[in-house]
């Protein structure tokens, strides 16, 4: 897609994507000939019958005016009426193969799109979410993206108290954002329970449920429209003043401020027109502004600098205050002050306390710890020669 031209640039592999190109056109290419020339063998056909009934009528008609039973009067009816059947031939015709187009095309959305049930179903007749204090318990989780595949999390089993920050940590592939897709309920466990303040997220509706989660996720999605239109949208019904206040306590109202048009700016799609920094941002300001009672940071400060990621992490510590929160970790900087840590390792739970107990007992945290740390002094060090 035009999308990935960057990518494809920067791996230089141009003359294999225009080969890829090519074939993929040579096939919608046959494709269409093959439709033309099923539509350029019926047109003559049809013509073909439509003037011999002509011809018979005409050698018919000749023979019964001969004959003195028919007048030339009738029989140029006759031939109007034959002509007129023969061009709605011709327009059934050419209706047959545009039908058989548009079945085509219909039976392939149908299929690819109408058709596909979502996996995670809510029960008939399901309450709605009670409004959330903010309790939240994994009772021995296990799941599998696919029935028979392998298990991405493995009995796990923890607690989440009301307000509470919890930290989960570990190698990519672990299963963080597994486990945190199951809050929002995303995805059903293959075994055990997902509980909410006691309830089990299975029984209640799924829009309620989800209308009281925040999630701030690793790669920011904003809609094509304004600044104002994006932040807004975890409520449209927001004054100026509501968004222009989230903004700022995502630190994003200085920068946005600076554009032009200030909230009216329009992102681009996917917001191309603002820094992965900024999109950032945008994405914590939609999140304050929804007020949620439990909060997932999915790796939320991962694509900033040092710089932004110091002012937004500011902003999420006044957001995180009061509110139960899950934060998927990728620099351990950023949780030190977490009450609990869990660290996973293929999807099982290997470690859990908090950042002085796990580094007091020198295991896979601590080396987690110490690499990334050792990472970034040599990063400075760097910097600084620079």
């Amino acid at each position: 897609t035009i999308a990935g031209v960057r990518t494809i640039k920067a791996f230089a592999t141009e003359p294999r994507e225009i080969q890829r190109f090519k074939e993929r056109n040579y096939l919608s290419y046959r494709a269409m000939m093959d439709g033309v020339r099923t539509s350029a063998a019926l047109r003559p056909l049809i013509e073909l019958i439509g003037a011999g009934g002509i011809a018979f009528v005409l050698w018919y008609g000749g023979h019964l005016i001969v004959r003195g039973e028919l007048d030339f009067g009738g029989l140029g009816s006759f031939l109007l009426t034959l002509n007129l059947v023969a061009q709605s031939m011709q327009t059934l015709g050419s209706i047959n193969v545009t039908r058989q187009q548009v079945l085509a095309a219909a039976e392939r959305v149908y299929r690819e799109v109408l058709d596909v049930h979502p996996e995670v179903q809510e029960l008939p007749g399901a309450p709605p979410m009670p409004p959330i204090v903010g309790h939240v318990r994994f009772e021995e989780v296990s799941f599998a993206y696919h029935r028979e595949g392998r298990l991405v999390l493995d009995n796990v089993s923890f607690e989440m108290k009301p307000g509470s920050v919890v930290a989960v940590v570990g190698h990519s592939g672990a299963g963080k954002s597994t486990l945190a897709d199951l809050i929002p309920r995303f995805y059903d466990p293959t075994a055990g329970r997902v509980l909410i303040d006691g309830i089990d997220i299975r029984t209640v509706q799924i829009a309620s449920l989800r209308k009281q989660i925040g999630i701030v996720p690793q790669e920011t999605l904003l809609f094509a429209g304004t600044i104002r239109d994006n932040i807004a949208y975890a409520d449209p019904d927001a004054t100026d003043e509501q968004v222009m206040e989230a903004a700022k306590a995502a630190h994003a109202h200085e920068f946005i401020q600076r554009l032009e048009n200030g909230y009216e700016t329009l992102v681009g799609e996917r917001g191309v027109r603002l820094s992965g920094g900024e999109r950032q941002r945008i994405a914590i300001a939609r999140a304050i502004l929804k007020n949620p009672r439990i909060l997932i940071l999915d790796e939320a400060t991962s694509s900033l600098d040092t710089a932004s990621e110091a002012l937004v992490q500011q902003a999420l510590e006044e957001l995180m205050r009061g509110r139960t929160t899950l934060v998927i970790a990728h620099r351990l900087s950023t949780i030190v002050n977490a009450d609990h840590i869990l660290v996973l390792e293929h999807g099982r739970i290997v470690e859990q306390g908090t950042h002085q107990e796990l580094l007091a007992r020198g295991g896979v945290y601590a080396r987690l710890f110490r690499k990334q740390m050792g990472e970034q002094v040599t990063q400075e060090l760097v910097a600084q020669g620079e």
